[in-house]
């Protein structure tokens, strides 16, 4: 029986990028940062409370993943188009971390929003994906 998800993957275009972004701007902390001998970087990343879940920044644009030139080009559109989206994060105070993480310049399609469901606003990392943050209700 699985009984929990212990890795996630956001793909990015720029791993060096993703690492000032999720850690130096969100606050996650780095679990792993290997660069294998094909040349393949292993890099992981949690939130803060959360460090039994890595995130995975992952470039499938280099090589290393095994992809063939077809899907990487589809992934080159979609990241470039920043048509990914990878998720929910929580927070407890969304208009206070609104306020913050624009202060250290991420990127965000609006101001916080009521929803049935919460506080939401929605953010970009730059490197291709969209995440819903949310103050649940």
């Amino acid at each position: 029986m699985i009984t929990r998800v212990s890795h996630v993957t956001y793909f990015v275009t720029d791993q060096e990028k993703a690492h000032q972004f999720y850690v130096g701007k969100l606050g996650f902390k780095v679990n792993t940062d290997a660069t294998m001998d094909n040349g393949f970087r292993w890099l992981t990343v949690s939130p803060p409370d959360q460090p039994d879940l890595e995130i995975a920044l992952i470039s499938p644009l280099k090589g290393g993943m095994g992809y063939d030139e077809e899907t990487v080009q589809a992934f080159r559109v979609l990241l470039g188009k920043g048509a990914l989206g990878a998720g929910v994060m929580d927070t407890t105070d969304c208009r206070a971390t609104y306020e913050e993480l624009r202060s250290k310049g991420v990127e965000f399609k609006g101001e916080p929003k009521d929803q049935f469901y919460g506080t939401e606003a929605i953010l970009y990392d730059g490197l291709g994906n969209w995440f819903s943050m949310n103050q649940r209700k």
